[in-house]
């Protein structure tokens, strides 16, 4: 440890430099920053230290390391579940007899309230109003939780609604880049986080390193534990060049995205390396991080450098703390250097000139293409509908055009970008097709403040894309009901909506559950299919409209160029803009008067539908290790994502869910989005699998969300199969193909197969945070050698006795046919630590908490 000066005061560091030597710049910096967090917290023990060190003489490890983040972000959706369990384990300490004010959060958490808004007002001047007013009278039961915890928890800190989403608020308020610890010692270095949600990587745009991981690993880190993880392999990504006039930060990341999804990353970091980095600006670089989830990998990381601190400059803050981050990664050996080549462990090239103005879907982010495939790839998802001048909308009409979500909305650049399209076209008189839904839902309230200044946001709102929150929004499902001439379009014929957003998943059903193809794109672009009206064109060089002197307009007249949108970027945004904007939706009135518990035990009532206490937060949960003979309750393909097994969207009518909850008392016209209802376990079980793309293979034509009970051969929802199967005392498995788990954080994904009983999965691949979430639960993930189907009548018997569970141990299947064949087989367990290992004997994080404090 050494002493050394920053901003003019003396801070202890962990010295890396002194550690390493020569090997440090060998190192990728991913690295050498989880170096420095071993270091500091080896507490003399430098096993792990070294380990990292080695890394650089082969590139790859599988040395386990603990990584002790320095903070926690969440959202409202994994934030109240995580607090429900958190309450119920409080509840559980104090039957025991003891106190319930020992669990407690030991680090610092910050929550913001991003995920509940919806859109169900827009295109009016009071649509931000009256979509927030909406937002607390359906959420209020849960957001007094929120503030429960803000009353009873140590270390919790709660950001109204209003605040903007989480990412874009810990890139403009929240990140330090270097922490400095005047309270213990004077300590200074990286500021690291956690978050619970796999969007976190956004941050690594600014030098930062974060992931996401799900809610249940999540509290554990709230209590203390770290975050257990194999070195990683790193994946370099060696830039060159300079973006190309017209092409944007969001052209960039579907480059990216693609390009990195056809290698294997599951939990594998990425850096960005090369002279092309310092092309471009900590707006750009946080897109292409934010993406990181997409192209699979646990984070996309850019070291810090000048543009850094530009960046801190421009968002207000203090010159004490941009002296104090350039000094210390300087001397650190953190700072990006354009000539450097670190060791990785494989290395692509990307040519930035090359990328193009592109788009991705209709089903997956990964599936880039340019404009003019749109077509193309819309038939071969099964487009269909009657174009002309009787069937409008017709083929490929857009239902939803959103400026939405932080990967797009957190720089400015692109924000501008829409608006001054908006600008041109609403000076040739250019207005959205009637059958489309417009909004615009900015990362940030900062964001109003520049457009307002520049006098952009009239022209946007003069074509719909008014300010409708500043949450997610469409992006992650609440985009509120379609315009009623699309609804009248579908039901009068057999066609095919899609919706244009600039978001970061087009997974089906996941934006709106009528809508099953959806393109990714950039805010211009948004604003330009809206105009359009459709897909069903090459937009960069058919037409998009006429003008109001009918002159046939084009996207080449409406574009802005790079020197437009950087010259009103300068004229706009300005340092004070932010921390204003931050302290001013921080004063929320509605959020200050809102009344809520103050006691060390949550209050619970048996009436409400949001919150439930859960039966799975109890030390006396056993494990589901063992051997035993399994019947398969879902046999699935490849790429279920975490959408697909637990729905954030709006509850449907006449749905499990909605005759629960209007049994209940809701209103049938307003059940809320599933989201909303995490807190709530009977409501989440009743939506497990049911969305409309999900085929279970058991036997053909089963509904959504249904199986076959082996035992009566009746089709029947999951969870009346569950029912029958635990009161039989039979096990149950779930089959699935590759990537099982794509998509969000949602313990719930994990939460609800433990509600069905279900004792492993088995998989041909897993994604990194479902995987972790599925051991949180208990539930032993098992990669396949191979495809297996299984139908109904199959059973499975595994051997998996806890003490034969070891890191990536294998074990033996004996497949039992209807037909009488049997099979066997062997299989690798997806478990990579100690820590993995020890949750799966006590059956999940929750129990192993518990049996920690009871000790």
């Amino acid at each position: 440890m050494t002493s050394v000066e920053l901003a003019g005061r003396q801070h202890q560091i962990a010295d890396i430099v002194a550690f390493g030597g020569a090997t440090l710049r060998r190192l990728p910096v991913v690295l050498r920053i989880l170096l420095e967090n071993s270091l500091r917290h080896s507490a003399g023990d430098l096993s792990s230290s070294h380990a990292i060190l080695d890394w650089a003489r082969t590139a790859t490890s599988n040395a386990e390391i603990p990584f002790h983040p320095g903070r926690l972000l969440m959202h409202d959706t994994t934030c109240v579940p995580a607090l429900v369990d958190i309450a119920a384990m409080r509840s559980a300490v104090a039957e025991s007899g003891r106190d319930p004010s020992v669990l407690n959060p030991v680090l610092p958490i910050d929550v913001s309230v991003d995920h509940s808004i919806a859109v169900d007002y827009y295109g009016t001047p009071d649509a931000l109003r009256l979509n927030m007013t909406r937002e607390i009278e359906r959420n209020s039961e849960r957001y007094r939780l929120l503030k429960w915890a803000t009353r009873s928890l140590r270390n919790v800190r709660v950001h109204p609604p209003g605040t903007g989403i989480m990412h874009t608020m810990n890139l403009e308020h929240l990140a330090t880049v270097v922490s400095l610890d005047d309270a213990n010692g004077g300590w200074a270095f990286p500021d690291t986080l956690i978050g619970t949600d796999s969007h976190t990587p956004m941050i690594n745009g600014i030098g930062v390193l974060a992931w996401g991981v799900g809610g249940l690993e999540a509290e554990s880190v709230m209590f203390g534990m770290p975050v257990m993880l194999k070195i990683p392999e790193v994946v370099g990504v060696r830039m060159t060049g300079h973006l190309p006039e017209g092409t944007l930060a969001t052209d960039l990341a579907l480059e990216v995205t693609q390009r990195l999804r056809a290698l294997p990353l599951a939990g594998k970091f990425v850096e960005f390396f090369g002279p092309g980095v310092t092309t471009l600006s900590c707006g750009e670089r946080a897109v292409v991080a934010n993406m990181a989830p997409e192209y699979g990998a646990s984070c996309g990381f850019f070291a810090v450098d000048q543009q850094t601190l530009e960046y801190l400059r421009a968002t207000g803050r203090p010159d004490s703390l941009i002296r104090a981050v350039e000094a210390y990664c300087k001397r650190q050996q953190l700072w990006f250097e354009g000539d450097a080549e670190p060791r990785y462990s494989e290395v692509v090239e990307v040519d930035l000139a090359a990328v193009e103005v592109s788009l991705a879907g209709p089903r997956r982010p990964q599936d880039r293409l340019t404009p003019r495939g749109t077509r193309a790839a819309l038939a071969r998802d099964g487009g269909s509908g009657r174009s002309g001048a009787t069937a409008i909308p017709g083929v490929g009409a857009v239902a939803i055009a959103a400026i939405t979500s932080c990967t797009n909305t957190s720089d400015p650049r692109l924000v501008v970008a829409a608006a001054l399209l908006a600008r041109k076209a609403r000076t040739l008189g250019l207005q959205p097709q009637p059958w489309v839904k417009t909004s615009l839902a900015p990362g940030s309230p900062a964001a109003e403040l520049y457009l307002r200044r520049a006098n952009l946001l009239e022209d946007l709102e003069s074509l719909g894309f008014g300010i409708v929150g500043y949450g997610c929004t469409t992006c992650i499902g609440n985009s509120g009901p379609l315009a009623p001439d699309m609804m009248a379009a579908m039901e009068e014929r057999a066609m095919t909506p899609v919706a244009v957003l600039s978001g970061n998943r087009n997974f089906p059903g996941r934006v709106h559950p009528l809508i099953e193809a959806s393109f990714l794109a950039s805010p211009p672009l948004v604003v330009a299919y809206a105009l359009a009206g459709d897909v069903d064109r090459d937009i960069t060089t058919d037409p998009i409209g006429q003008s109001g002197d009918g002159r046939m307009i084009y996207l080449r007249d409406l574009w802005p160029t790079g020197a437009e949108i950087d010259a009103a970027v300068a004229a706009s945004v300005t340092p004070a803009d932010f921390s204003k904007a931050y302290q001013e939706a921080e004063d929320n009135e509605i959020w200050r008067d809102l009344d809520a518990p103050s006691a060390p035990l949550f209050p619970w009532d048996d009436k409400s539908t949001y919150i439930r206490r859960p039966p799975f937060a109890s030390a006396e949960s056993a494990t589901r290790l063992g051997s035993y003979v399994a019947h398969p309750l879902l046999v699935l393909g490849d790429d279920i994502t975490t959408d697909h097994i637990s729905p954030a969207g709006q509850v449907p009518t006449g749905s499990d869910a909605a005759e629960y909850l209007v049994a209940r008392g809701e209103n049938a016209k307003d059940l809320n989005v599933f989201a909303a209802r995490r807190g709530n376990w009977e409501a989440m079980l009743r939506g497990l699998f049911i969305n409309s793309s999900v085929r279970n293979l058991l036997a053909p034509n089963i509904p959504p969300g249904s199986t076959i009970h082996a035992g009566s051969g009746a089709v029947l929802p999951l969870r009346l199969a569950a029912e029958c199967y635990q009161a039989d005392r039979e096990s149950v498995v779930v089959i699935a193909g590759e990537r099982y788990g794509t998509g969000s954080s949602r313990d719930w994904a994990a939460k609800g197969l433990w509600l069905l009983g279900v004792r492993a999965v088995l998989a041909l691949s897993f994604e990194r945070i479902h995987r972790s979430n599925l051991i949180g639960m208990g539930i032993l993930p098992i990669v396949l050698p191979g495809p297996l189907v299984l139908t109904a009548g199959d059973t499975i018997a595994i051997e998996a006795e806890p003490a034969s569970i070891t890191p990536r141990a294998n074990v033996s299947m004996l497949i039992q046919r209807s037909s009488g064949k049997t099979e066997s087989l062997t299989a690798a367990v997806a478990v990579e630590t100690a820590l993995e290992v020890a949750l799966l004997k006590d059956g999940g994080i929750l129990p192993h908490i518990l049996r920690r404090i009871s000790k």
